[in-house]
């Protein structure tokens, strides 16, 4: 009941007085509970703090979403990852490894050729096969105290938000696009899709097809 209320409080703006009335409760009895329950939510915090510490001082390297799992897999704390986060953020940790937020590929600087841009952020699409998207990401991991990167590349089918394929591979170069590019059209010969990439450096040039497939660089 007490939960109850504080939650119609926060999300509605409901007075606690007038809740207290209606569910027949002393006011002095809700806000005691809710003092109980402040402290029980500060001491977990300062039990997860201390788990996260050792977590962090054995693997550097890990952000808070893999804190996460190693709290919820090896010490059966089950926590959202944004109050790792916040606690992360207050312990002044962080991993030491940084990940980009958008895919590796470059522009080219100076590109034989740019095709224009058909799909112009329009990422509708009503159909399977009917518009692809593509792009290459990098990741970072250690090994052996070694910081290495692997990269994947994918094709995305919009209507849906299925991966038509994809490819990890250890170097960044065209072979890895074709490739993927190659097996999207294998699994599916009969898709004509509109086909759309970052035009990045390594993006397929936009005469190479199978079938009637256009890519926009």
């Amino acid at each position: 009941m007490y939960t109850a209320m504080k939650e119609m409080t926060a999300e509605k703006g409901y007075p606690i007085i007038a809740l207290c009335d209606i569910a027949h409760v002393a006011k002095s009895a809700y806000y005691k509970w809710l003092g109980h329950l402040k402290r029980k939510h500060e001491f977990e915090n300062e039990a997860i703090a201390a788990k996260i510490e050792d977590i962090h001082m054995g693997h550097p390297e890990k952000g808070h979403r893999q804190v996460r799992d190693d709290l919820s897999r090896d010490h059966e704390i089950d926590v959202s990852d944004k109050r790792i986060l916040h606690l992360m953020r207050i312990l002044g940790i962080q991993s030491t490894i940084k990940f980009k937020s958008q895919g590796c590929t470059k522009s080219a600087s100076s590109p034989e050729h740019v095709a224009e841009n058909i799909l112009d952020r329009n990422f509708y699409a009503g159909l399977p096969n009917e518009k692809w998207l593509t792009d290459v990401t990098e990741f970072k991991y250690v090994l052996n105290n070694e910081t290495r990167k692997l990269y994947l590349s994918a094709i995305l089918d919009l209507c849906d938000r299925r991966i038509v394929s994809f490819v990890i591979r250890d170097h960044n170069d065209n072979k890895i696009v074709f490739d993927t590019f190659d097996s999207a059209v294998s699994a599916n010969p009969e898709a004509h899709p509109l086909f759309h990439s970052d035009r990045g450096f390594h993006s397929i040039p936009t005469e190479y097809s199978i079938g009637s497939l256009r890519t926009l660089g």
